[in-house]
């Protein structure tokens, strides 16, 4: 059984018994032997030969391994493009969210800046006396001076991305 599936295994990857064999640091006769019955590999060859062959020791000392016949590709072959299809519908759906968030964003900037421009900034107004009214002041003061100085930078970006995510048809 386990020269047998050594076999089919090795076989299955496209590996001569030369290129197995270099592989595992032997020669080819070591490994033909294997193949043929002749000897068995001990346990720490047993697992070179599994790292080797991408496999686990378990499915070398196993059942016998059969190769995939044309139903069993067809088969991967079915499930892999069910896969691929709901990966790119995961990307367009990704995009189109990313799409609308850059709009809100878009959107939520122009708004607050209109408030901003339509509230003349009160606060100049102010006592600044006041401990607290100057700490109020200096966060309204501040949130304008860097919304007017990001707004631009950010509508840009928002409008570039916008671009990049459109349904392209």
């Amino acid at each position: 059984m386990l020269s047998e599936n050594i076999k089919t295994i090795r076989k299955s990857k496209g590996l001569s018994q030369q290129e197995l064999a270099v592989k595992l640091n032997v020669v080819r006769q070591t490994v033909s032997k294997w193949e043929q019955e002749l000897s068995v590999p001990d346990s720490d060859m047993l697992i070179s030969i599994s790292e080797a062959l991408e496999t686990s020791v378990s499915t070398l000392l196993g059942e016998n391994v059969t190769e995939p016949s044309a139903d069993d590709l067809k088969a991967i072959s079915a499930k892999l493009e069910v896969i691929n299809l709901q990966l790119a519908q995961r990307k367009t759906t990704r995009k189109r969210v990313l799409h609308w968030l850059l709009i809100a964003l878009c959107a939520a900037t122009a708004a607050i800046f209109a408030v901003l421009l339509s509230l003349e900034s009160p606060y100049l107004g102010w006592d600044y006396g006041d401990p607290e009214t100057a700490v109020l002041g200096t966060a309204v003061h501040s949130f304008e001076w860097l919304l007017v100085r990001a707004a631009p930078v950010v509508l840009i970006g928002a409008a570039i991305g916008i671009f990049l995510t459109r349904k392209k048809e």
